[in-house]
């Protein structure tokens, strides 16, 4: 064996006779001991089930660190305004093939380490499916999907503020939007009703997931995830069932709620190496996710931009939330963990503005008969853009409107001769994506709770320096970028809190 920064074998050095043949506890060198250790250790596997990716970390639990991840796009989508209904579904199947070959990526040695399985993903969406024969589990390995839906996404636009005004009030601090699991379980009980016919159980795509892994014949599900869902009171942590069953809404399919951080149950079935029998986390929020692996203090706000955008801090303990919503505020309260609150600016504007803009040019190019793949042309732009510091072109890009303002579009103003440029464009853009969620979140917001910093995270500020720089210009607070912000990280560290 090697002895620490040598290049020598101490067994070399041994008569013949007396080298060992198997390695002794009193040989072993440093390297050795950690390697032995590493083994040994215990791991968390964190999930995160995304609007465009999946996720997995192994989180080693004494160090609290992450040691492996891997993240893989689903490739999902399979509609848009489909029957003029603006509908925005997922294949289910393709999202958990994704995680299957996203966790089958992870070293099997210290998958079989794993001690437990948080999960989170995207909010607001809902998925059906029929208790006892949601998936196949196959070669006792991984399994798929069977007997669901489509999962109707959180961005999924069928229900119409006409439609929406027609449900009843909830009783809830937090108001409907469309994408919203309860919306969209109305719509299909007032539009298509033998839809529902076919299925005994609906939960968001990470609690169907959670219920997979552990053989549940129910779906349970979080507050996180219930109050994204509408109609759920967070306060006295029920669903509003006496108005929905006035209102015709079909309760069976409402998840029964458990407090976020308890476990739903264990795996009923190895999974890429983890044993049966890991006990398994109710699955969370992918927003209080993230927030939880970057806020290290209570004087922090985040920001947080990938696909939408979200700006929010922590409200100060024993706040309470009001009892039904202020009309058409901007900001909302979501339940967080240990009975805490989130005060939230939640934009449905974020990266996805930056995407739009590309695949709008794309096609263009390709009309004119010269094509560019979309990852080429985002590098062209945002090189363009870092050589334009400044523009006075102003872009409003709120294309896919505001849950509290769902009319209010995107508009572009101060056109001149002097600022169409690519640069121009794609630089005001970014400042317009930081301009709109400050307006929902003011800055004297922020001053009033005390937040000293922002921390930045979430996959477009990483993979844009002109939204960076531009984040930079938007607050009066120092601003940091988390290394760890995300959700899979956030779920993997609150299971090795909660140990």
């Amino acid at each position: 064996m090697f002895l620490h920064g040598s290049s020598f074998l101490i067994s070399d050095c041994l008569p013949a006779r007396k080298r060992p043949l198997l390695t002794l506890p009193c040989l072993m060198t440093v390297a050795e001991r950690s390697v032995r250790e590493a083994v040994m250790s215990a791991f968390i596997l964190g999930l995160d089930v995304g609007t465009t990716s999946v996720k997995a970390v192994l989180l080693e639990t004494d160090s609290r660190s992450v040691v492996e991840s891997h993240a893989l796009p689903t490739a999902s989508d399979i509609s848009d305004n489909n029957n003029g209904i603006n509908a925005k579904e997922q294949d289910p199947g393709r999202i958990v093939d994704a995680l299957n070959r996203c966790v089958g990526q992870l070293s099997r040695d210290k998958l079989q380490r794993v001690s437990s399985i948080g999960l989170s993903g995207q909010m607001h969406g809902v998925l059906f499916w029929k208790a006892k024969s949601g998936c196949d589990w196959l070669n006792m390995e991984f399994f798929t999907p069977r007997d669901t839906s489509q999962l109707i996404t959180w961005q999924d636009g069928r229900c119409s503020s006409q439609f929406l005004s027609s449900l009843p009030k909830p009783d809830s601090h937090l108001s409907v939007a469309s994408g919203f699991g309860c919306a969209t379980i109305f719509w299909y009980t007032r539009n298509k009703p033998e839809f529902l016919e076919d299925f005994t159980v609906a939960g968001t795509i990470q609690d169907y997931v959670t219920s997979m892994l552990c053989g549940l014949e129910e779906c349970v599900m979080t507050p996180q995830n219930a109050a994204s869902w509408g109609f759920f009171n967070t306060t006295s942590n029920q669903w509003n069932t006496n108005i929905l069953t006035e209102a015709g809404f079909p309760l069976h399919l409402l998840p029964k709620c458990v407090p976020s951080g308890g476990f739903a149950g264990k795996t009923c079935s190895n999974w890429h190496g983890i044993p049966a029998g890991t006990p398994v986390a109710v699955a969370l929020g992918d927003f209080q996710c993230s927030v939880y692996s970057c806020m290290s203090a209570n004087t922090d706000a985040v920001l947080n931009i990938s696909t939408s955008a979200q700006l929010t801090f922590a409200m100060p303990a024993g706040f309470k939330p009001p009892d039904s919503p202020p009309p058409a505020s901007s900001i909302a309260y979501f339940p967080h963990f240990n009975d805490s609150y989130l005060a939230v600016a939640a934009s449905l504007n974020g990266g996805n503005v930056m995407a739009t803009f590309v695949g709008m040019l794309g096609a263009w190019m390709k009309e004119l008969g010269a094509e560019l793949s979309d990852v080429c042309l985002y590098e062209k732009l945002i090189h363009c853009a870092l050589n334009q510091e400044t523009s006075d072109l102003r872009v409003s890009p709120t294309v896919l409107g505001e849950r509290h303002d769902p009319l209010c579009l995107g508009h572009v103003t101060n056109i001149s001769t002097a600022n169409l440029s690519l640069g121009h464009v794609t630089r005001a853009l970014c400042r317009g994506v930081l301009d709109n969620i400050t307006a929902m979140m003011p800055a004297e917001r922020l001053q009033q709770a005390a937040v000293s910093r922002i921390v930045g995270s979430g996959s477009a500020l990483a993979r844009n320096e002109v939204l960076r720089q531009e984040v930079e210009k938007a607050f009066h607070q120092p601003v940091v970028y988390g290394q760890n912000a995300d959700s899979a990280v956030g779920v993997a560290m609150l299971l090795c809190d909660l140990r």
